[in-house]
């Protein structure tokens, strides 16, 4: 078995999107590849020289060997479920304005949502140094919500550093529904990733950054990191307040860009640097997601980092 710092789990499933702008239903075709939370921050973590499996359930069919494969050739471990009874889900990007992405989900009953706990990688999170679950998979059903919590009690067992991101999506439950499961989760976990509504869901108020982060740093975690998009980002650290700046971009696509600002930090985490180097790392990987299409294809490379400081757009 191939030991990695970080392991996650959760529905990776096929993207096919529109490349130009304007009703799905005049488009003529759809490119396709694959995208989900978990995988988007895996493959960004690869990238940036840290260790990582992905773990989940796909589709005995030909959308879930494009899932693996793609992960795999990211450097990222797979230790997959096939389901042979269920189908790889499924997403398609709506570009419906330059501006404007809409997304469809075709993911109910899809093998992504029937995971268990006995899909979980147990020996995998044990030698783990960080364990990272988003609020999509408890949101998929009740025996993804136990896989969720099976995983975060072997990696406190196994003394596994916890990050959580939020991630909420209102497709898959109200924010009441969401705000419980949510505050169990947070309550568990050492880091905190969330955007202001995200943080308001959780904390049943809505504040700045700042008092939202507070308020979710009460709930037990000591690292929590407030998502701004293109304000950058606030944070309260071990009772320490941090405000960081967004890189500036053009931005093409931003659909990644907070699975990415994730893996920034967890990266830098894990490589015990201070925390103004974790939250520039952040707002830098994020800002590289968003400057080409696609959930993933944009993640940088840790020797392309600086790339966005260059005076010159020619390298010789």
């Amino acid at each position: 078995m191939t030991y990695t710092e970080v392991v996650t789990l959760g529905e990776t499933m096929g993207l096919m999107k529109a490349e130009t702008p304007g009703p799905l239903a005049q488009v003529h075709s759809l490119s396709l590849g694959m995208g989900g939370s978990e995988s988007n921050f895996a493959i960004a973590l690869s990238r940036l020289g840290t260790s990582v499996t992905w773990a989940g359930r796909v589709g005995d069919d030909s959308l879930g060997e494009l899932v693996l494969r793609e992960l795999a050739a990211e450097g990222v471990v797979v230790d997959p479920v096939r389901d042979p009874s269920a189908p790889t889900g499924l997403m398609i990007k709506e570009r419906r304005t330059l501006d404007q992405l809409k997304v469809w989900y075709y993911r109910a009953g899809s093998a992504g949502s029937r995971l268990s706990p006995e899909d979980v990688p147990v020996e995998r999170i044990r030698s783990a140094r960080l364990l990272h679950l988003t609020g999509i998979t408890p949101a998929l059903s009740g025996s993804a919500a136990e896989a969720a919590q099976y995983a975060l009690d072997v990696a406190r067992q196994a003394g596994a550093l916890v990050s959580f991101d939020l991630n909420y999506r209102a497709a898959l439950w109200s924010p009441e529904e969401a705000g419980g499961v949510f505050r169990r989760f947070i309550a568990q976990a050492d880091v905190v990733f969330a955007g202001d509504d995200e943080a308001a869901i959780a904390v049943g108020q809505s504040g700045d950054s700042l008092e939202l982060a507070r308020r979710v740093a009460a709930l037990g975690p000591g690292q929590v990191v407030i998502k701004r998009g293109v304000q950058g980002c606030a944070a309260v650290i071990d009772g320490s307040e941090y405000k960081q700046d967004a890189v500036r971009i053009n931005p093409v696509d931003t659909v990644g860009a907070g699975d990415a600002f994730v893996a920034g930090y967890v990266a830098e985490l894990l490589a015990g640097v201070p925390v103004e180097v974790r939250l520039l790392t952040a707002v830098r990987t994020g800002a590289f997601a968003c400057l080409v299409p696609g959930d993933w294809e944009g993640m940088p490379r840790r020797n392309e980092l600086a790339m966005l400081d260059a005076t010159e757009p020619v390298s010789r």
